[in-house]
């Protein structure tokens, strides 16, 4: 799928990559986008894919004095749903990023990448734009600011040069007086495109509003502002009428097409539908309903690593051919040679010979092929192998220790959850995780644990109760010591 992969070390080091490689060249952090795009023929010409997953303090959400949230190229949509700041001062965003894929998804995937890559139909664009962001883009020229409103040209296209890398997302931090809310519209609960997505932010004064941002998302080939419905809100109380006539002149702003998703004539109904229950919401005071108190993120270390691999270099090498692999897989390392150009999954199945890791769907909708990598939940199937390079991985084979089954694995056999068992070792790893994340969970996060795993045989109701009664004698101490 490319013929060079680059573990960077600093941004300099990136910058003069895509600036001798341009258009040929890709950063890669969650990729979880990007290996899709590559296989399907979105993305073409890419020979050089360029990791930033290891340069330091790219990961970072703060808030300056000027009040400005800062969110990092490598921060992921699960640590904006645990970033304080962005719950508290950019609550909008924490909604998107949480309706977001699944965990495994979100566990990998970058705002910064959701961005770039440019869909309408991206979740956190609507929310950045109504919060008036703003992206930082660095090159060896230098850097500069571009209003997120202003980044978008057309579908998946953007003012980004190939020599640019987004290094700072700047958001607004939200004003004592103002609130907000996003709303997604899917075909199903999870791992779900929207259909329509809206988001609203409003600052009020006393009963009446004082200014409005709605924009909308999956309506148009960017994201577009509903002005008309903007302006007409400004001045006015939220009562129902005024909630209704808004709603309806933000439906006017639309221009929808239909797709396998929905019919154009869909898409506008729910644009009005979206921006009615916003307002609601935020009228009641109750734009929070439904945000989880206790987010799941299938993220905490399965285990207590006694012996770390020896120190690395992270390789930058244009002969990538010739490039090792080395990892640690269930407590043992490995040496891979001339798999640089692999997913994980394939690397587990056909270097490795752990074939418990099973391929479902190949582009992150079932979950089958769900391991543990550096103690998060990760689909295999959208990791670039050279990413194992120097990380911990724990496999379905992993769980057992010492002859003994995980707790989960007992209970997945005394509850009968095991049916056609191709989905079973996903499901194995995200229960899991959630139980060395959370040795009690509620009904509803093991619900939450598992939207990234599909069973063909739509055998729930055991899986849940196997989980629910692993829960029960898990004694939380970690599974390998």
């Amino acid at each position: 799928m490319w013929n060079n992969y680059l573990n960077a070390t600093t941004i300099d080091e990136v910058l003069q990559v895509l600036s001798s490689r341009g258009a040929s060249a890709r950063i890669v952090a969650g990729a979880t986008d990007l290996i899709l795009e590559l296989e399907r023929g979105v993305r073409t010409g890419i020979e050089t894919l360029v990791d930033i997953t290891r340069v330091p303090g790219l990961s970072q959400v703060y808030q300056d004095e000027m009040d400005l949230i800062h969110i990092g190229p490598l921060v992921t949509h699960n640590d904006c749903v645990a970033a304080r700041q962005i719950v508290e001062r950019a609550f909008p965003l924490a909604q998107a990023a949480w309706e977001v894929g699944a965990p495994q998804i979100r566990n990998r995937g970058t705002v910064a990448g959701n961005l770039v890559t440019a869909s309408p139909a991206n979740d956190t664009i609507t929310p950045l734009i109504a919060l008036g962001a703003s992206l930082v883009l660095r090159s060896v020229h230098g850097k500069r600011v571009v209003p997120l409103a202003e980044f978008y040209t057309g579908v998946r296209k953007t003012v980004m040069r190939p020599d640019e890398m987004l290094v700072d997302i700047l958001v607004p931090a939200l004003k004592p007086s103002e609130r907000g809310v996003f709303i997604k519209i899917g075909l199903r609960r999870a791992q779900a495109i929207s259909v329509v997505n809206a988001a609203l932010v409003l600052r009020l004064e006393g009963e009446r509003v004082s200014r409005a941002a709605i924009t909308l998302g999956a309506v148009a080939p960017t994201i577009v502002h509903a002005v008309p419905a903007e302006e007409y809100l400004v001045g006015k109380p939220l009562d129902e009428a005024v909630i209704e006539e808004a709603a309806r002149l933000a439906q006017d702003t639309a221009r929808p097409i239909g797709d396998v998703r929905g019919s154009a004539a869909y898409r506008l109904e729910m644009v009005r539908v979206a921006v009615l229950r916003g307002l609601r919401l935020l009228s009641q005071g109750q734009e929070r309903l439904g945000f989880p108190d206790k987010p799941v993120f299938l993220r905490k270390s399965l285990r207590k690593v006694t012996g770390k691999l020896e120190k690395m270099e992270w390789l930058s090498l244009d002969a990538a051919e010739h490039v090792s692999i080395l990892t640690r897989i269930n407590g043992k390392d490995y040496t891979f040679h001339n798999a640089h150009q692999k997913t994980l999954l394939a690397l587990l199945r056909e270097d490795a010979g752990l074939i418990g890791t099973k391929e479902g769907c190949a582009e992150g909708e079932c979950g089958a092929c769900t391991v543990l990598l550096d103690g998060m939940a990760v689909m295999s199937c959208l990791v670039p192998a050279p990413r194992a390079h120097g990380a911990e991985i724990l496999t379905v084979e992993g769980l057992a220790q010492d002859g003994q089954l995980h707790p989960v694995q007992q209970a997945f056999i005394d509850e009968g959850a095991v049916q056609c068992g191709y989905c079973t070792p996903g499901f194995l790893m995200s229960a899991a995780a959630l139980l060395e994340e959370n040795h009690r969970p509620t009904s509803e996060q093991i619900k939450q644990a598992i939207t990234g795993n599909l069973c063909r045989c739509t055998g729930y109701y055991k899986i849940v109760s196997a989980i629910e009664r692993a829960s029960r004698t898990y004694p939380g101490e970690g599974v390998k010591k």
